[in-house]
């Protein structure tokens, strides 16, 4: 004979969470949320910071190349003068990253002026260079970064 044995199925009872317990896990839930907006925030502005840093020091890099250009036009000027004395006119290089223009003006006699312009990127930079003798030697009077000429 066969016997069925029925067997109840026994759930275990959870007690019920107290009111408290949902307060605490709610303040846990939203100081998290605090923690990750605020450390976001962190990382947001510390990497908008360096990007400016980044921006800031190429633009340095860029001022310096072209100031170096800008002499060395005005360098090419004198050597123009060095090599034909009554030179007058103008002339451009580049050189790396950007370019440059010299002129070269007679302001009667040996007196001279070699203005340099030179452009790396979006800077530009300006020279101004004075000479009041030729011969023997050219005698630089004045080497001047200026704004305008």
């Amino acid at each position: 004979m066969n016997q069925f044995f029925i067997r109840a199925k026994s759930y275990k009872q959870y007690p019920a969470k107290s009111q408290q317990q949902s307060e605490n896990g709610f303040i846990v839930l939203i100081t998290v949320l605090v923690i990750g907006a605020v450390s976001m925030a962190i990382a947001v502005s510390v990497l908008w910071l360096g990007v400016g840093d980044s921006r800031s020091s190429f633009a340095l890099e860029q001022s310096n190349q072209a100031k170096a250009l800008a002499n060395a036009c005005a360098e090419e000027g004198l050597q123009q003068i060095r090599d034909s004395t009554p030179f007058t006119g103008t002339g451009n290089l580049t050189l790396g990253q950007g370019t440059c223009t010299y002129t070269v003006t007679s302001q009667g006699g040996q007196n001279r002026t070699v203005t340099s312009t030179a452009t790396v990127g979006t800077i530009l930079r300006k020279v101004k260079v004075i000479i009041d003798d030729i011969n023997p030697d050219i005698n630089v009077t004045s080497w001047q970064e200026v704004a305008d000429f």
